[in-house]
């Protein structure tokens, strides 16, 4: 699986996207070779949203928007989204003004968005936010921390919207047996490998966060993983490889959020394989691989499908 979470700038020149994307806080999650891409705000926040879904098409680093029919949502950013058997779910987020406690499904086959009804009280729906982050199992959907400007939500309760009863429902996790549950936080990043699911960093409010945190969505266990990031950050983003390897970017490094970095750094959430670990040695003693054609690379003895990744 190749989770991509929060993306915080898109810069739509160097892709060729011809039409206006909005590039703070919008959300972006990987459907094949189609990055897709929701929402969003300008500066200054809150006075420029979006809610259109544009797509890119990574392999051939084209862009194009999807024209959708039914009601889209509200022209947010701060939302998170995942893809479920061919439905984009997309909950919460700000208008910069109102925090939302929507959930959105967009059908992609048909592109047809529809605006969820739980059948829930309106005081058993989980609190509004943004900057939250999403994982599911195919039956729930999750919800990872988030808040508003003025409150981070704590991770000891998560809240979950099943797809096959269309109520939330609240769930208890179980904390670390020493340290107990991870702070709460929002602008946190988050990626997900089969039943497993990883957060990073993120802010509390007083406090920017570098730790690493690990939650079983069989057991419902918490984890603290002795990692943590060179440098504590919000507002970054993180993806993870098919290989379980998780590269995390950027972000905002200090209190007044005036500085950021463009650092770019990874770890591996699972014991890599010897085949991955070999690859990573080639590719640093022989960084001009890539130069090479394909017949070249394939006369050296690289399979079809190493020469693809390659390329």
């Amino acid at each position: 699986m190749v989770a991509l979470a929060r993306v915080c700038c898109v810069e739509s020149a160097s892709v060729g996207l011809t039409s206006h994307v909005d590039c703070l806080s919008l959300s972006a999650v990987l459907h094949g070779n189609n990055l897709l891409v929701f929402g969003g705000t300008g500066i200054p926040f809150g006075e420029n949203n979006g809610n259109d879904v544009h797509v890119c098409n990574v392999q051939y680093k084209r862009w194009n928007l999807l024209n959708c029919r039914g009601k889209k949502p509200n022209k947010i950013y701060g939302q998170a989204m995942v893809i479920i058997n061919g439905y984009l779910y997309v909950f919460g987020g700000t208008t910069g003004y109102l925090y939302s406690t929507d959930l959105h499904r967009l059908d992609l086959t048909a592109r047809e968005w529809t605006h969820l009804k739980p059948n829930n009280t309106p005081s058993d729906l989980p609190q509004e936010r943004y900057r939250h982050e999403l994982a599911h199992d195919r039956q729930r959907i999750y919800i990872l921390g988030g808040g508003t400007s003025w409150t981070s939500y704590p991770m000891d309760k998560i809240h979950a919207y099943n797809l096959e009863t269309n109520n939330w429902e609240e769930i208890n996790t179980k904390a670390h047996e020493k340290i107990g549950y991870p702070a709460a936080r929002r602008c946190h990043s988050c990626v997900q490998v089969k039943h497993e699911v990883f957060i990073c960093g993120g802010y509390n409010g007083e406090q920017i966060l570098s730790d690493l945190w690990k939650i079983n969505l069989q057991t419902f266990q918490w984890t603290k993983l002795p990692a943590i990031m060179p440098e504590p950050a919000y507002f970054h983003c993180a993806a993870v490889t098919p290989a379980g390897c998780m590269y995390v970017h950027g972000g905002v490094v200090n209190m007044s959020g005036n500085r950021r970095t463009g650092s770019l750094y990874k770890v591996w959430l699972v014991v890599p394989s010897l085949l991955e670990l070999t690859w990573e040695k080639l590719l640093k003693s022989f960084p001009h691989l890539a130069q090479l054609s394909t017949l070249q690379l394939l006369s050296l003895g690289l399979t079809h499908s190493l020469v693809q990744r390659l390329k």
